[in-house]
C-alpha cells in the first residue's frame, strides 16, 4: 500500500515538477517586468498595458491603422496619454499649447531622437534624421551650409526643379490620357532633384536600375515604419565617411519619399475633387498662362493654388505622429511627471483635424486656407514640425510642391479612368502615402 502512494506521488510530482518550474518562472519575469516598468508617479494616465508587450495589442496590428486608434485613446485620457510599445515608454502629446510647449519652449529637454533596433543596427548614431547631439548638431549646420552653396533659396536650383518638373510632365504626356500609377514617375521627379544635389547628376525616367532602386527604398521606408530604433553621444568629429554615407542616404530617402507622397495625394484629391481642379487651372490660364513655367515668384499671384497645396499636407497628413523625441532629463509637462528615457510623439492627427481649428475638418477644403481671397498662415499647421529639429529640407520642399504640382495641372486634366472609383485609403510606412491608384492625363494643350 505504501509503495503504491509513494509511487502515485513520484507520478504526480514528475507531471507537476516542470509545470511548477515553468509558472514560477513566468510569474516571476511578469513581477521583474511590472517592477522594471512600473509607471513612476504622477505619470500621464493611459490604457492598462500587458507583460512584455505593453498595449501593442490594444490597436489594430496593421501598423497604418496607429495613429487612428491613438485619436480614441486621446478623447478618452486627455492631451497626454501613456503608451509602452514593447519595452518602449512614450507619451502621446495632443493639443497645439502642448506641441509647442515641448517642442519650442522646452525644447532643450526634447532633442534626442530614440534610435530604433533596425537603424541602430545599421547607421548607430550617424546622418541627419535619427542622430542626436553633437552629431546632429555638426551635420545639420553643414547639410544646410552645403544645400546653400548648391543653390538652395537661389535661381539656379528653381530652374533646375522647373526642369524636372518639364521631364516628369513630359513622362505624363506618353500615357497619352490611358489609365495608370503615377507613383514611381513622380518619385523619379522628385527624387532627381535631391539626386542633382548630392549626385551631381539625373536619372531617365525608363532606367531599369533606378527604377528598381526606387522600389527598393519604398520597401525600406515601409519595413522601418514596422521597427521602433539609443545611441552612446561621440566626443570626437562626427565628419567620417560613414557620416556622409548615412547623411547622404536620409537626404535621398526625405528628399524624395515625403514631396513624392504628398504630390502623390494632390494628384489624387484633384482627381476626386473635380470642381477644385477646375479653380486651379483657372487661376494657373490667369496669371501664367500656357507661354511660360511655373515659378515660386508666383505664388504670391495663386492664393487658390496654394492653399490646395496646404490643404492637401494637412488631408494627407503624411507623418501622422511626427518624427520622434526623447526626454534627455526628467521633464514635468502640464503637471505630470515625464521621466528620462520616455519617446515623445506630438500627434500632428489630432492637430491637423481639430474642429476648433479648422471649419471642416475631416473634408479637403482649400477655403481652410483663404480669407477674403487670399492666403491665410494657421497656426496650427506643422507638416514640417517647428523648433531646432523641424524639417531642414522644408524650403526645398515647398519649391517643389509648388512647382511640380502647378506645371502639371498647367499641362493635363486629372481624372478617375472610366467606371473606376479613387479610393481616398492610406498606406503607412515612414510617411502615410494613398494606396495604389490609377489616374487619366488629359493633355489641357
Amino acid at each position: 500500500m505504501l509503495t503504491t502512494i509513494v509511487s502515485l506521488l513520484d507520478t504526480i510530482w514528475a507531471v507537476l515538477h516542470p509545470m511548477t518550474l515553468l509558472l514560477a518562472s513566468v510569474t516571476f519575469l511578469i513581477l521583474a517586468d511590472y517592477l522594471k516598468s512600473r509607471r513612476p508617479r504622477n505619470y500621464p494616465p493611459g490604457p492598462w498595458r500587458l507583460p512584455f508587450v505593453g498595449n501593442l495589442f490594444q490597436f489594430d496590428l496593421d501598423v497604418s491603422q496607429l495613429h487612428v486608434g491613438i485619436q480614441q485613446l486621446a478623447k478618452k485620457y486627455g492631451n497626454l496619454i501613456s503608451l509602452d510599445f514593447g519595452n518602449i515608454s512614450s507619451v502621446v502629446i495632443t493639443g497645439m499649447p502642448l506641441i509647442k510647449e515641448v517642442l519650442t519652449h522646452m525644447e532643450q529637454n526634447f532633442l534626442k531622437r530614440p534610435m530604433m533596433p533596425l537603424r541602430e543596427r545599421v547607421f548607430n548614431n550617424t546622418g541627419l534624421l535619427m542622430s542626436s547631439g553633437q552629431t546632429w548638431k555638426e551635420q545639420r549646420r553643414f547639410t544646410l551650409m552645403t544645400l546653400k552653396n548648391f543653390g538652395l533659396g537661389k535661381k539656379s536650383l528653381e530652374q533646375r526643379i522647373q526642369e524636372e518638373a518639364l521631364h516628369l510632365a513630359d513622362a505624363i504626356g506618353k500615357e497619352e490620357g490611358h489609365p495608370f500609377d503615377p507613383h514611381l514617375k513622380i518619385t523619379n521627379g522628385v527624387s532627381n532633384v535631391i539626386c542633382s544635389i548630392t549626385f551631381g547628376k539625373r536619372f531617365e525616367y525608363d532606367d531599369g536600375q533606378f527604377q528598381e532602386l526606387l522600389r527598393l527604398s519604398n520597401e525600406v521606408i515601409y519595413l522601418e515604419a514596422s521597427m521602433m530604433c539609443v545611441y552612446p553621444d561621440k566626443t570626437t568629429t562626427s565628419f567620417n565617411e560613414e557620416n556622409l554615407i548615412c547623411s547622404t542616404l536620409d537626404l535621398f530617402f526625405a528628399g524624395t519619399e515625403t514631396t513624392s507622397a504628398t504630390l502623390r495625394w494632390a494628384l489624387l484629391y484633384v482627381s476626386v475633387h473635380q470642381e477644385i481642379q477646375e479653380k486651379v487651372h483657372a487661376e494657373i490660364d490667369r496669371v501664367i498662362g500656357h507661354g511660360r513655367q511655373p515659378g515660386t515668384a508666383d505664388r504670391e499671384s495663386m492664393p487658390y493654388t496654394n492653399a490646395v497645396i496646404h490643404e492637401v499636407q494637412r488631408m494627407g497628413n503624411i507623418i501622422p505622429l511626427n518624427a520622434p523625441r526623447e526626454v534627455t532629463a526628467d521633464s514635468t509637462l502640464a503637471g505630470f511627471h515625464l521621466p528620462k528615457g520616455t519617446m515623445i510623439l506630438t500627434n500632428l492627427t489630432a492637430l491637423h483635424r481639430d474642429p476648433k481649428e479648422w471649419a471642416t475638418p475631416d473634408t479637403f477644403n482649400p477655403e481652410h486656407f483663404l480669407e477674403n481671397g487670399q492666403f491665410k498662415k494657421r497656426e496650427s499647421f506643422l507638416p514640417f514640425s517647428i523648433g531646432k529639429r523641424a524639417c531642414l529640407g522644408e524650403q526645398l520642399a515647398r519649391y517643389e510642391l509648388f512647382i511640380f504640382f502647378t506645371a502639371l495641372m498647367q499641362k493635363f486634366t486629372f481624372k478617375p479612368p472610366v467606371n473606376e472609383k479613387l479610393s481616398l485609403k492610406f498606406r503607412m510606412s515612414l510617411t502615410l502615402s494613398p494606396v495604389s491608384y490609377r489616374i487619366c492625363a488629359i493633355p489641357r494643350l
